[in-house]
């Protein structure tokens, strides 16, 4: 069994990656819509990165045997004045969802959960990329702001897929 206080804040986090998610749909529709394919691809991918996190924790309580609690979600910003404004964005979501899985991890270790403390290790090292390759693309977009194929032909050269983690938590319904 899972520390309850674990429990609470986790099933929160499932909020969270769903609210990402969504967050990250609007931002890949903005970026289609002015045609942007590159950016486009990269946002959907995201989106769908950040909604298996969301199961990924899912998984874990159902396999906690713990009751899994999906809330609601605030509507994601979906107008931007320029195409840097999105990506500073999703920077500063990247930074707040490393908050809060240190937060996670904090508390399990708090509450001698350690089985929720190796669970969280994968998404704090998952964190760190996601914190450092949109880092990359906002220098990128800044720099490029009004060349937008400069920046479709970095992205297109620069952000591979990376395929699937061997290391990955399973993902609810996969």
């Amino acid at each position: 069994m899972a520390a309850p206080r674990f429990v609470e804040q986790l099933n929160e986090q499932i909020d969270n990656e769903f609210g990402a998610h969504q967050q990250y749909v609007a931002i890949a529709a903005y970026y289609d819509a002015l045609t942007m394919p590159q950016m486009a691809a990269l946002f959907y991918s995201q989106a769908i990165e950040e909604r298996d996190h969301a199961m990924m924790m899912v998984k874990y309580l159902l396999d906690a045997d713990e009751l899994v609690v999906i809330g609601g979600v605030d509507a994601p910003r979906c107008d931007f004045s320029n195409v840097v404004e999105p990506v500073q964005l999703a920077l500063e979501q990247e930074k707040r969802v490393t908050e809060q899985i240190n937060a996670l991890t904090k508390t399990a270790r708090e509450e001698s959960d350690f089985a929720s403390d190796q669970f969280m290790q994968w998404f704090i090292k998952e964190q760190v990329e996601e914190v450092a390759k949109i880092s990359d693309l906002l220098a990128v977009v800044s720099r490029s702001k009004d060349d937008y194929e400069r920046i479709e032909d970095w992205v297109a050269r620069e952000v591979q897929s990376q395929g699937t983690d061997p290391t990955a938590p399973a993902v609810a319904g996969a």
